[in-house]
């Protein structure tokens, strides 16, 4: 048999956090928040196929398309087919025929807006297409494309309907289409992808090197062949908060996927699918840009807008910067038409590159105050600093991995009525929520909980969420014996015995998705049931107390807590920038 003169080689222009395997734990609408690389990947995936003289199919997602255009432009520019990828990474599994369809419209207009050429193929965002899905072409021809690479044979699918496992045209009601499916052979007798993404990446490469040389001796159909732009960006981000299997299969191999896919290019002639389909590359049809959903409106308020600071501690945190700077934007963009906002940020003491991190991303911003803590004194340390800080009476704290959504806090804030001092997020609460949450840490933080409802008069289900609305008036006064976390339920435990209101807000929690946590548990734990022992000693000691009142007034330090704190000036930057030792001092204990 004779191999053809081209084999079909296809890119998956994506970015690392669109991928299949993170879609359980990253929402479509928090994508702006991570920090893309997708224009570092697409040149080096260009470079790379320069160097071996080969052309491809890029399949691109309509969500990159619009918020990257300049990028699929490029890779129009030199030389290469652009098609469609689906506008979100969705599978056709999880969408109806008609949602499909809208998908796949709103996909194709967006990319052939970047790219400026006419879109005629087509593949899934996520998964493959299986035997009950073949309705989904049936769709596609029917939106005039000309073929799609949907298909991957693995296992025993289509081992009943073996001319699937080539390219072959399928014909239906609306007409025909082409299918180009990715080529698969039997390794350790399982039918796998012999020249794609993850499999070419973790299987041994003699193993793919001898699949792939078997399929173009004994096939007369062209290899298919496939994989994702971010496999070539070793340096990506490690995102954390997602399985043990999803981290095994996303990042292992990276850094040798560059060699890899140069041996195969070197092996064998690539060009795209449109050539191997003998279609010529055509200008995108003129046409009225497509008008996304819109976006919910921000509800407005009744009366004057309201000032509202926000503080943000950090530790350690320099993979993280990129991430929040981009969350904080977006926190401006939609809650900026309510309230005029002020952020403080916290560098607790880090040892890391977090400090010059944070000046770079917020240096030009005016509206944000950098303040950082000579030594690590604790994340409740650092959210009384930037509370003192603050320029407003309203102070909101979240933390820097946004394992809570910021956007809530326009949920939140209206809740901080006269009379009440404190609101704070409750995943626990009936209500709320956890998301990829460990089991045992659920258990030790209900469990805890628990305790503490036992302990305080304010039942709360969460009394440990950095993530609240403050009253500086009241909270900024409050003295805190304990540093790092408990320090956070030891505010709700002063606030209580002080007589004050705490209202809870049902909320989501989200594992965090980039870096560490910083908590140790077993110290973390003892610390808790300390805490809740003093806690009740000072009870006792309030209740027992012939002036009950005092005692009462003793819980906060009432020396002058609405004054405004000290200016926070630099000389050299626009953003100020000061650096603090926590307050009071003497008090910290770190625990």
């Amino acid at each position: 048999m004779t191999a053809p003169a081209r084999h079909i080689l296809t890119v998956n222009l994506e970015d690392y956090f669109q991928v299949g395997a993170f879609n359980r734990v990253i929402q479509q609408n928090r994508w702006r928040r991570f920090e893309s690389r997708v224009e570092q990947t697409t040149d080096r995936t260009l470079d790379l196929l320069a160097k071996h003289k080969a052309t491809a199919t890029f399949f691109v997602l309509g969500w990159i398309a619009e918020q990257f255009p300049q990028a699929v432009r490029k890779v129009a520019d030199a030389g290469h087919e652009v098609a469609v990828r689906g506008f979100y990474h969705r599978r056709v599994q999880d969408m109806t025929p008609d949602e499909f369809r809208a998908d796949a419209v709103r996909a194709r207009q967006a990319v052939e807006a970047a790219s400026g050429q006419r879109a005629v193929g087509y593949r899934v965002a996520d998964g493959w297409f299986g035997p009950d899905d073949l309705w989904a072409l049936d769709v596609l021809a029917d939106l005039g494309f000309a073929y799609d690479s949907s298909l991957c044979p693995m296992g025993r699918t289509f081992t009943d309907d073996p001319r699937r496992l080539t390219p072959h045209d399928h014909r239906g009601e609306a007409g025909t289409i082409a299918e180009l499916p990715v080529s698969t052979g039997r390794i350790f007798g399982v039918r796998v992808p012999v020249a794609g993404g993850n499999y070419l990446r973790q299987l041994p490469r003699v193993l793919t090197r001898r699949a792939a040389a078997r399929w173009v001796q004994q096939q007369p159909a062209p290899l298919v062949a496939y994989f994702q732009t971010w496999e070539l960006d070793p340096d990506q981000p490690q995102l954390t908060g997602v399985g043990r299997v999803s981290r095994l299969r996303h990042y292992r191999n990276l850094g040798s996927m560059a060699d890899r896919l140069g041996d195969l290019l070197a092996a064998y002639p690539f060009g795209s699918a449109a050539e191997h389909l003998g279609l010529a590359p055509e200008p995108a049809p003129e046409r009225t840009a497509f008008a996304p959903p819109a976006a919910e409106p921000v509800r407005p308020l009744a009366g004057p807008r309201q000032s509202v600071s926000i503080v943000v501690p950090l530790f350690n945190e320099e993979l993280l910067v990129p991430h929040l700077s981009n969350t904080l934007a977006e926190v401006s963009q939609k809650l900026g038409p309510r309230y005029d906002l002020e952020f403080v940020l916290v560098d607790d003491g880090s040892t890391d590159d977090t400090w010059n991190k944070l000046r770079k991303a917020f240096g030009p911003r005016a509206d944000v105050h950098l303040l950082r803590h000579d030594a690590n004194a604790g994340v409740a340390a650092a959210i009384m600093t930037g509370l003192r800080a603050a320029h407003h009476d309203t102070v909101c704290s979240m933390d820097s991995d946004c394992s809570y959504d910021p956007l809530k806090l326009a949920d939140m804030i209206p809740l901080l009525t006269t009379g009440v001092d404190l609101v704070t997020a409750s995943p626990y609460h009936p209500a709320g929520g956890v998301k990829n949450v460990p089991g045992w840490r659920l258990t030790l933080s209900r469990g805890c909980a628990w305790l503490y409802r036992r302990v305080l008069k304010t039942k709360l289900h969460t009394y440990t969420s950095c993530f609240r609305v403050y009253r500086r008036s009241t909270v900024a006064a409050v003295p805190l014996k304990y540093g790092r976390f408990l320090g956070v339920a030891e505010l709700v435990g002063r606030l209580d015995l002080a007589g004050k209101t705490v209202v809870e807000y049902p909320a989501v929690l989200e594992s965090r998705m980039i870096g560490r946590s910083k908590m140790k548990t077993v110290r973390t734990v003892l610390g808790h049931l300390g805490l809740m022992a003093r806690l009740v000693f000072d009870r006792f000691r309030q209740d027992s107390a012939p002036d009950r009142d005092q005692v009462l007034r003793s819980q906060l330090d009432y020396v002058n807590p609405a004054a405004d704190p000290p200016p926070v000036t630099a000389p050299t930057s626009a953003n100020p920038v000061r650096t603090v030792r926590p307050e009071p001092a003497p008090q910290l204990s770190h625990q």
